[in-house]
């Protein structure tokens, strides 16, 4: 029999994929390459169903011989393992992103003169609308807690963006950009208390409690599906944070970050110049311990957050701090700095690399704002969060235009710097 080779993602089987199938059945033996979670991440969204569930799927459609993985878009490395007689695609790949994926495929199967297939694509079917209708639908918590370590397990770097209310939750949901022909968008969501408590007209001392948090992350639940990494502050007591985490995984949230501080909440922003204390090694281990014992999957994260460069701690501090909090059960740590320049988050991450084991990195490049992402995956970052620019944004844009109305005592003149209210509406799921 001859070997027929076809690729695809099947994150959602549709007549499109059968159809396929069925073409390359004509030709011989058909051997399915299964697009990784990795593969598929690096040009867009992270698959709903993860790949081993998608081979099964696969493996059970009628007329496939074999599946086999393929690590990337680029198809080269399995045609020349295998070999084929024939790769069969739809011809919907001739222009676009697959484009230059298509030339190298025809110019590898010369060395062994094998043929490229190319049934015409099935009309009416479109993975991006069937995608868009399940996010319609919605997320389950267990669906939603696994999407973090899913992330880390496909990806270079989770980017996350803060959202402090149900809009902000949709920006992050929705935005998408496309950048040298790859989709680009956020992971994730950061629930911060800064952005919370602020967007309240409260100060950032931890005066908004747990049950006034949870109103807001229902908020954000109920319209969005990607995951959410909450900002636990210190968690409070360890026989407190217990139940901090027993709430946040009955939801659904991936993660919660605690930092090493005791007392009134004080943002570190403000680093030596507002009173803070770090709570003791000892005494934050076990937090992180009472608090691993307290969770009911293996998918919730617990992370700690290290203050010892905002409190002029020393770099060594930071560094015992870590394989402390590790030993204790912390899913991943975050580095914290006020700094304007990244310099000692580079120097922290270069020491953590040599750990014999560590959990993934976090950072929150705030104030270093200079660093790019390029260069925080070189340094071993896993994570980025991007902690406060949403909210940072809207505020100087609502006064602007709340002093034009008063300046000029009509809206007329502040209506450039707002969106017309057909398209507010539109954004909001239902409103039409």
């Amino acid at each position: 029999m001859k070997k027929v080779y076809v690729a695809m993602s099947a994150d959602l089987i549709h007549p499109g994929h059968l159809n396929i199938i069925n073409e390359a059945r004509k030709y011989g033996e058909v051997i399915i390459g299964l697009l990784t979670d990795q593969a598929i991440s690096s040009y867009k969204r992270l698959p709903f169903l993860s790949y081993e569930q998608r081979k099964i799927i696969v493996e059970n459609i009628r007329g496939v011989f074999q599946v086999i993985p393929q690590e990337t878009l680029d198809y080269v490395p399995n045609l020349k393992k295998i070999r084929p007689d024939f790769v069969v695609h739809g011809d919907d790949w001739r222009t676009g992103v697959q484009r230059e994926i298509r030339e190298m495929v025809i110019n590898t199967l010369k060395e062994w003169k094998g043929q490229l297939i190319e049934p015409k694509y099935t009309p009416g079917i479109s993975s991006t609308k069937l995608n868009n209708g399940l996010r319609e639908i919605g997320t389950t918590p267990g669906i939603r807690l696994k999407k973090l370590r899913r992330l880390l397990e496909s990806k270079e770097l989770v980017r996350i963006l803060e959202a402090h209310n149900g809009l902000t939750g949709l920006i992050v949901e929705n935005i998408q950009i496309k950048k040298n022909n790859v989709l680009k968008e956020f992971d994730g969501m950061w629930l911060s208390s800064l952005t919370d408590s602020t967007a309240k007209g409260k100060p950032d001392i931890g005066c908004v409690d747990l049950t006034s948090r949870m109103n807001t992350l229902n908020d954000i639940l109920e319209i969005t599906t990607k995951p959410i990494i909450y900002d636990g502050d210190s968690g409070g007591l360890p026989e407190h944070f217990v139940f901090m985490v027993r709430s946040l995984e009955r939801e659904g949230i991936s993660a919660v970050i605690i930092e090493d501080k005791v007392g009134l909440k004080k943002n570190s922003l403000f680093g030596i110049d507002a009173e803070q204390t770090q709570d003791s090694i000892e005494n934050f281990s076990r937090k992180i311990t009472q608090g691993k014992k307290a969770q009911v999957t293996d998918d919730f994260m617990i992370i700690a957050r290290i203050e010892s460069l905002i409190l002029k701690a020393g770099l060594e501090d930071a560094l015992k701090r870590a394989k402390a909090y590790i030993t204790a059960g912390a899913d991943g740590i975050m580095i914290h700095s006020k700094e304007k320049a990244p310099d000692e988050i580079l120097e922290f991450c270069e020491e953590y690399k040599k750990f014999d084991y560590r959990g993934p990195l976090i950072v929150v490049p705030s104030t270093y704002n200079q660093i790019t992402e390029t260069k925080l995956v070189k340094a071993g970052v896993r994570i980025v969060i991007y902690a406060n620019q949403l909210l940072r944004s809207a505020y100087p844009a609502m006064v602007k235009t709340a002093e034009t109305i008063l300046e000029n005592e009509r809206a007329m003149e502040c209506e450039e710097m707002c969106m017309p209210i057909r398209e507010i509406l539109t954004l909001i799921p239902g409103a039409k």
